[in-house]
């Protein structure tokens, strides 16, 4: 068992189930703060806290408070992530920021994983991931979360690479840092609202416990860095590929035109499209959290009883 980080503060019931060798889930909470608009974004918190207690398993969404990175959360301190207006979207180079100006931040991808294990929890739950952003050629716009699934071990669970991205190159990244690429039970990789991509996906599994033996194997080999675990959004949720992408599109040249760039193109491209879509993207964002929270948390539970 791995001791937490004693700069982190650890909920009650998070350090207990992690004393005690239980399964506990990571959160992330850029999707609070910058992912979806208030009440939802609560709701959806809440919500997928619940699935993953009924799962077996304990949530611990991962933040940084008054300048103190914080393993669980109450509902107060995510309504705080929903509504504060100065909640700073926190990759890893902006935590030595935030904790040193006491600020507010909510965790991306990257640093919610190197958090999570600075906690001893291998188990990650997202909605999409980050990669290569389109036009990377020229803007060199690659997002952490794939550099951080290199080095750190934690397993997360996601609806494959957010599909306002370049999929293809992303996996071919991901490919070069040697990180597993698993779909759950698909030969193909999803791309974040849509169960296809037109790209094949590296790995196929389809049981839990071979996720969990996949884990206990790269780490007991001393194999570095995370796995990704591509879980196609359901069937009946899903936006078509050939659906969303023309909203992609338009949502792409608006950004371009704007001029917006670095950290805040992402949350404006999937603010956008909920827009563009009439809201069905959110509908399908939600829906996709909650399918990997169940993976999840028997993923948690599963690894946990080794």
């Amino acid at each position: 068992m791995t001791t937490p980080h004693p700069a982190l503060r650890l909920a009650p019931e998070v350090a207990a189930a992690l004393a005690a060798g239980a399964p506990v889930v990571a959160l992330e909470s850029t999707i609070i703060s910058h992912g979806m608009p208030y009440p939802r974004n609560v709701e959806m918190a809440v919500e997928v806290e619940g699935i993953i207690r009924d799962g077996g398993a304990t949530p611990a969404t991962i933040a940084v408070l008054d300048g103190v990175p914080r393993i669980g959360l109450e509902r107060d301190d995510l309504e705080t992530l929903a509504t504060h207006p100065d909640v700073a979207k926190v990759s890893l180079r902006d935590l030595p920021h935030v904790i040193a100006r006491r600020g507010h931040g909510a965790t991306t991808v990257a640093s919610t994983m190197r958090l999570a294990a600075l906690a001893g929890i291998p188990v990650f739950v997202t909605g999409g991931l980050g990669g290569v952003h389109r036009g990377a050629a020229t803007t060199m716009d690659i997002s952490a979360d794939l550099t951080e699934l290199g080095q750190t071990d934690v397993t997360v669970v996601s609806a494959g690479v957010k599909s306002i991205l370049d999929i293809g190159l992303t996996l071919e990244v991901l490919e070069t840092l040697g990180v597993p690429v698993v779909a759950f039970g698909a030969d193909e990789f999803p791309s974040f609202y849509s169960r296809s991509s037109g790209h094949r996906a590296p790995l196929r599994v389809d049981s839990v416990g071979e996720l969990a033996e996949m884990m206990r194997a790269k780490w007991s080999l001393g194999l570095r860095g995370g796995i990704a675990v591509a879980n196609p959004v359901p069937a009946v949720d899903e936006i078509p590929a050939g659906e969303i992408d023309g909203l992609i599109q338009q949502a792409l040249a608006e950004s371009d035109e704007r001029g917006i760039r670095g950290k805040d193109i992402t949350p404006f491209l999937l603010g956008r499209i909920v827009e563009l879509s009439g809201g069905r993207s959110l509908d399908t964002n939600i829906a996709l959290v909650r399918h990997n929270a169940r993976l999840g948390a028997a993923l948690a539970v599963a690894y946990a009883a080794a």
